[in-house]
């Protein structure tokens, strides 16, 4: 953890969108207003990899250092308080470019560690007291929450965020049927966003 203890990673993972672009903005209204440091990052802007390449692969679960480019992720992970992701769900998940992101970053060593013996993994990134998520979907709210149970969220709140220390917040935003509302609802989405933000 770096020495601003309100430390906060934002990333965000995100192609074109006027909603998502919004809301994006929006969740980086909190820490700013409130004087706190942050690191934001956008895959696509920054051209992040998110194949991990077969020699990556054989030395991912042993002692091989992490490539060089990732070092820049991983130090912001392992100094942050909070982390917020920011994304467009498709097909009931994360984008590619995001899972390339959790594949590659969140790897033995630095979001868990791996014991010798095979028993269970630990958590590595203690120093991570919040998640925030905030998402879009082209589907309405009942296909994602009650027919396909909602799968998105449980792989960050229940997953990912098991390999932190212990939560003392978390925030996920959603917002579904994005291809049939009006700008009047995104605006308000994005108002939400920001609100929820500045108290998180």
């Amino acid at each position: 953890m770096g020495a601003c203890d309100e430390g906060q990673c934002r990333l965000r993972a995100s192609g074109a969108g006027q909603l998502h672009g919004l809301a994006s903005q929006a969740s980086l209204g909190g820490p700013q207003g409130q004087g706190r440091r942050g690191r934001r990052f956008d895959l696509y802007a920054m051209k992040f990899d998110p194949v991990m390449q077969v020699e990556e692969l054989k030395g991912h679960a042993g002692p091989s250092p992490a490539p060089a480019e990732l070092r820049v992720y991983i130090d912001a992970l392992q100094w942050a308080e909070a982390c917020v992701f920011c994304f467009p769900t498709w097909w009931s998940g994360m984008p590619a470019l995001l899972k390339g992101y959790f594949d590659r970053v969140w790897r033995p060593g630095v979001a868990f560690d791996l014991p010798t013996d095979g028993g269970m993994i630990k958590p590595a990134l203690l120093n991570i007291r919040r998640m925030g998520v905030v998402t879009t979907f082209g589907s309405p709210w009942w296909y994602t929450r009650l027919y396909m149970q909602d799968p998105g969220r449980k792989v960050l709140l229940r997953g990912l965020k098991s390999m932190c220390g212990r939560t003392e917040k978390h925030l996920y935003l959603a917002k579904y049927s994005v291809e049939s509302i009006s700008n009047e609802e995104r605006e308000k989405f994005a108002r939400k966003v920001e609100q929820r933000f500045e108290r998180f």
